[in-house]
């Protein structure tokens, strides 16, 4: 999967918004990555929770889209460690099932697949200008 990481390397040289999508859905990694980079954001890419904390360990984002159920863990479980590394990073969880709003306390938003891009563009640019990241 290192190939999705290239445009990841953009955030040490600019003030891009960085993002981190957590997702064990290839289609769904390619497609976000495309969305996002053309918006103007530096994109990491993860396909399980054990690859997003090392790159967790590495490097501080402005968002984490995380996938609720992925292969090797529950996205949640991602939570405690992005709130102690990075605490100003959003969370946003999407998910395929219903997942009821007690078992993804800790986000900052909660998403049903299929994912609307624009929606999803829409609330991370309103809670990054809340936080007053640059766009």
């Amino acid at each position: 999967m290192a190939y999705y990481t290239w445009g990841f390397l953009a955030t040490f040289i600019s003030n891009q918004p960085s993002i981190l999508i957590i997702d064990d859905d290839p289609a769904i990694l390619r497609t976000f990555m495309r969305i996002f980079q053309k918006k103007g954001y530096s994109v990491a890419v993860a396909a399980r929770g054990g690859e997003a904390i090392e790159k967790l360990n590495r490097n501080n984002f402005d968002v984490a889209l995380i996938d609720f159920c992925l292969p090797d863990m529950e996205g949640t479980k991602l939570f405690p460690m992005i709130e102690h590394n990075s605490p100003r990073t959003l969370k946003i969880m999407w998910s395929g099932k219903i997942v009821e709003p007690q078992h993804i306390a800790g986000a900052d938003a909660l998403l049903g697949k299929p994912i609307h891009p624009d929606k999803l563009l829409s609330i991370i640019e309103s809670k990054l200008k809340n936080r007053n990241i640059e766009l």
